[in-house]
């Protein structure tokens, strides 16, 4: 099976090793792709492609003579590339225009748990000053102001702050304000095929850019996984309360979901509540669950791309913990300083997700907000926490920064559920 992997960032990078892991991938195309994806064993080659661009991908598709193309980023799935490939015969892994709207849109997405009776925080649509207001005033602090669209993992506010969040709506314009879901959370990767549901093991990211969770929200700083503070029903109940509930308002509605579903939970006093759903891997938690997945990822996402899962053998998984660690460039989540030279990112389980090469003397330079990823496995999560901080320590670039207490919660057995 020849595949083509869509995105050049850190979700990518790990995408690629697990799918070059595959014994029945014969050869992987990246395209954009990154430095180390291209020093993935098993990478073919490299192309350029605009990824939005529903004609252009299938045409790289075609060209290139693969049997199954995945779809990294959200923007080409709400663009509608997984359409346009499937309609040149080629399978696509990632969902319908149609169907990622449940990423595209927080309203679609709101509009589609209720049809479901799906549990998730109340919330309103709001598209001016005097309507957000009033949804802030009934819910009150903290204020949780969401971009209705696509913001790259960073149209999301929560706050103390009254003016601060209707400023973030007015900027937006059309935002979904929401009550404030108290509680732990944790990340659900689902892979489907519209009709059979597959869960990966559940992860935890942490969307602050500094320590204890302070400052703005990022595209993530770090995730672990497995959970261990987690109820052992957690996953049961998840797919009988939402994701099949969902999948049949999908279906219901003529617009099947179809790849992976990604579940943001919030686990309340009341049970886990929905905070979001997306339409792709989320990034960085796929770095730690890819990483534990023993089964091959090729196959896998192969039949859910062909609407054969039901029969795929269950999934299996390796011992221990995995933890990844963001090293993010000067001024993250700010516009970032790029373009710096980087060292000691060569070593084995530094995944990179805003890396580039100099033309002159291919030095590796900085191009994005998220630069590295420091992910490592071992037997116990401190093992594993202890191994990722050790990579991220190797690693030199200038102003860069990273959160130093990644999974240390959950390794000191301070994460509570509340009741």
């Amino acid at each position: 099976m020849r595949v083509l992997l869509l995105g050049g960032g850190g979700r990518e990078h790990a995408l690629a090793v697990g799918l070059c892991a595959d014994p029945s991938v014969e050869g992987l195309i990246a395209a954009p792709g990154n430095p180390g994806i291209a020093g993935v064993a098993g990478v073919a080659e490299l192309r350029a492609v605009d990824v939005a661009d529903p004609a252009a991908v299938a045409a790289l598709a075609v060209e290139t003579g693969v049997d199954l193309v995945v779809i990294g980023p959200e923007a080409p799935l709400v663009a509608g590339v997984a359409d346009a490939v499937r309609a040149k015969g080629i399978a696509a892994f990632g969902p319908s225009a149609e169907a990622a709207r449940l990423e595209g849109s927080k309203t679609f997405a709101k509009d589609v748990m209720t049809a479901a009776g799906v549990p998730t925080a109340r919330a309103y649509t709001c598209a001016d000053e005097a309507s957000t207001a009033a949804a802030l005033d009934e819910f009150g602090p903290p204020y949780v102001v969401k971009n209705d669209r696509l913001a790259a993992g960073k149209g999301v506010v929560v706050t103390d702050d009254r003016a601060a969040a209707l400023a973030h709506a007015a900027e937006c314009g059309r935002v979904v304000v929401e009550e404030y879901l108290a509680g732990p959370e944790v990340s659900l990767f689902v892979v489907t095929d519209g009709e059979a549901a597959v869960p990966l093991l559940p992860a935890q990211d942490f969307k602050r850019v500094g320590d204890g969770d302070a400052g703005p929200n990022t595209g993530g700083m770090g995730a672990y996984a497995p959970l261990p503070w987690t109820p052992s029903g957690l996953v049961d109940e998840v797919m009988a309360d939402v994701v099949h509930p969902t999948l049949a308002e999908m279906r219901r509605r003529g617009t099947p979901f179809a790849g992976l579903l990604y579940v943001g939970l919030a686990m309340t006093a009341a049970g886990p509540r929905v905070i979001e759903f997306n339409a792709r891997f989320g990034d960085p938690e796929t770095q730690v669950v890819l990483a534990l997945l023993e089964t091959p990822l090729g196959g896998l996402l192969h039949a859910a791309a062909t609407g054969t899962l039901a029969d795929h053998p269950p999934l299996r998984w390796r011992d221990g913990a995995a933890v990844t660690v963001v090293v993010a460039a000067d001024n993250y989540p700010g516009t970032p300083r790029t373009g710096d030279v980087i060292t000691g990112a060569d070593r084995p389980g530094m995944i990179h997700a805003g890396t580039a090469r100099r033309p002159a003397d291919g030095a590796l330079l900085s191009a994005g907000g998220r630069v590295l990823c420091g992910t490592a496995t071992g037997p116990t999560l401190a093992a594993a926490r202890d191994a990722a901080y050790a990579l991220v320590g190797g690693i030199g670039l200038a102003g860069s920064h990273h959160r130093t207490d990644i999974a240390a919660a959950a390794v000191d057995g301070r994460i509570t559920i509340p009741r």
